[in-house]
């Protein structure tokens, strides 16, 4: 493959470096002169001549092979600065004119969830993250982002894996959870054996290593493998029992930093509904101050929602409903005596949502989202219909990466 030189003169929105004829070239940053290569859909960095005065040593081991993270080369505070650029760019060229507020960014070591990919390599299981543009496997032995307690679980992590490799197609994937009761994991990609499952066998040996490791459940869908007591996360005020896969914030300090933007967001509203509520991320933090009535599509999110209401006595009124929004959204009509909407839907947005509450004689909508791209397209509706954008935070919640989540926060 034939390598030349190149000139970084701008790094795009999730974080590889761009060249002046548009060409993208991993793991460089602005101003750097590299030596690449052609790859087999982009180009490969072979050799870094003149390094940017931002460049650092990456603090993890496996950093250039693992496809986790993509900008540890990057000074925190330069790095930092582009995301913050990249968000009110974002928002110029949609022609929404609004402050944006300095980026929140987790800090290290306090992701909680994570997924990591099992395989089996004659007798050996590896357990890692997916490696760069590729579906190869990077076994980890560290990761920086990641809470430490679920780093040291790596060893007995492993040994359960090897227990998920009874049909030859298995690639299993293990979802796991730093609840304040333990690890909780969720298994996928295990193929069916002829007998419906995994065998006697298996499920003791898996069963054995769960409690050797103290965790505190694992769970292959529906089928139970191990349970010692259920996952709990604290919400506010509430300590709430996780469903099996629930949807929770990846690190519980961008949470933390998220509630406190979202109940400042509805100011003085005493009425307040929560849409796309999960288990109750916002939702009990919400009720120490207005009445709260929390949507989602999950019902075991809503279960454990409404379950969670008796740990947290003092509380304003909650009512919960189940509830698909995109298919049913919200009516404007259901919305009167609302003062305030909070809704943080999937990456999907929520565009039928929000044409309801543009519809709405609500006065103040608080937005949480993980696109900026679906962000922007559900803000405009609101703009349009007599709501101001006044003002946007971003969150860095997966830290060293492309992406960048916001909460908007809009009145009229």
């Amino acid at each position: 493959m034939a390598e030349f030189e190149a000139l970084i003169e701008k790094v795009g929105f999730q974080g590889d470096g761009i060249t002046a004829g548009g060409l993208i070239v991993p793991l460089t940053l602005p101003g750097e002169r590299v030596v690449v290569r052609e790859g087999k859909d982009r180009l490969e960095l072979v050799e870094v001549l003149e390094a940017s005065p931002d460049r650092v040593t990456p603090p993890c081991r496996h950093f250039s092979a693992c496809g986790g993270c993509s900008l540890q080369h990057w000074d925190m505070t330069a790095y930092s600065g582009w995301k913050q650029a990249m968000v009110e760019v974002f928002l110029q060229r949609a022609g929404l004119e609004t402050e944006v507020a300095p980026i929140v960014t987790t800090p290290a070591q306090s992701r909680r969830r994570v997924g990591l990919h099992a395989r089996k390599n004659g007798k050996q299981i590896e357990l890692g993250f997916k490696a760069r543009k590729s579906w190869n496997l990077v076994a980890i032995q560290e990761c920086p982002v990641s809470e430490p307690a679920i780093v040291k679980a790596l060893p007995k992590l492993k040994e359960l894996a090897g227990y998920l490799f009874e049909h030859p197609k298995s690639a299993p994937i293990l979802h796991i959870t730093l609840s304040m009761t333990g690890l909780d994991i969720d298994i996928t990609g295990v193929e069916r054996m002829k007998s419906g499952g995994l065998s006697a066998d298996a499920r003791m040996n898996i069963a054995m290593c769960a409690g050797e490791a103290d965790f505190a459940r694992v769970s292959m869908g529906e089928d139970m493998l191990y349970m010692a007591r259920t996952p709990k996360v604290r919400f506010g005020k509430a300590m709430v029992g996780l469903p099996i896969s629930p949807f929770l914030q990846a690190s519980a300090s961008s949470e933390i930093d998220m509630a406190k933007l979202v109940v400042a967001g509805i100011g003085d509203a005493k009425k307040v509904a929560d849409l796309f509520c999960g288990a109750g991320t916002f939702t009990f933090p919400l009720a120490e101050k207005a009445v709260v009535y929390a949507i989602d599509g999950s019902a075991p999110a809503i279960h454990a929602l409404k379950t969670g209401i008796a740990s947290a006595p003092g509380l304003k009124t909650i009512t919960a409903e189940a509830r698909d929004l995109f298919r049913r959204p919200m009516l404007a009509e259901d919305m009167k005596g609302y003062e305030a909407i909070v809704f943080d839907p999937p990456r999907a947005g929520a565009e039928a949502q929000s044409a309801e509450i543009a519809r709405s004689q609500v006065s103040r909508a608080v937005a949480v989202s993980c696109n900026p791209s679906t962000f922007v397209r559900d803000a405009k509706i609101l703009v349009n219909a007599g709501f101001s954008l006044d003002r946007v935070t971003p969150i860095d919640q997966f830290l060293w990466s492309g992406h960048v989540e916001l909460v908007g926060v809009f009145s009229r």
